[in-house]
């Protein structure tokens, strides 16, 4: 992940998107606790909500590959595939990792 160009591309200063990556990954986490847990609880509209969540705040971070990969993991739960977007919970999880180790936090 490419900090720095990700800040520009915002109008942000390093300092300021990596405070908004962690409100990001704080929230994020939140949010993929409820997805977790509407998924193990067939419970597609929790999950369909916390993906949707995920989606847009990565996407307005420019966190694409995240954003893409919540965008499938809600429309895997409106299908009611739930094996599929508990998979796509699992990579999102390691996306957060990531985030977290480039963010230096």
């Amino acid at each position: 992940m490419e900090i720095k160009e990700l800040a520009e591309n915002l109008g942000l200063s390093e300092e300021e998107f990596k405070e908004l990556l962690e409100l990001f990954m704080e929230t994020g986490q939140s949010d993929l606790d409820k997805l977790e847990s509407g998924i193990e609880g067939g419970n597609a509209e929790a999950a369909i909500v916390a993906a949707h969540s995920i989606k847009g705040a990565s996407g307005n971070l420019g966190l694409m590959d995240i954003y893409d990969i919540a965008k499938e993991a809600e429309e895997k739960a409106r299908e009611n595939d739930f094996i599929r977007a508990s998979e796509l919970a699992t990579v999102l999880k390691d996306k957060l990792v990531d985030i977290s180790e480039a963010s230096g936090r």
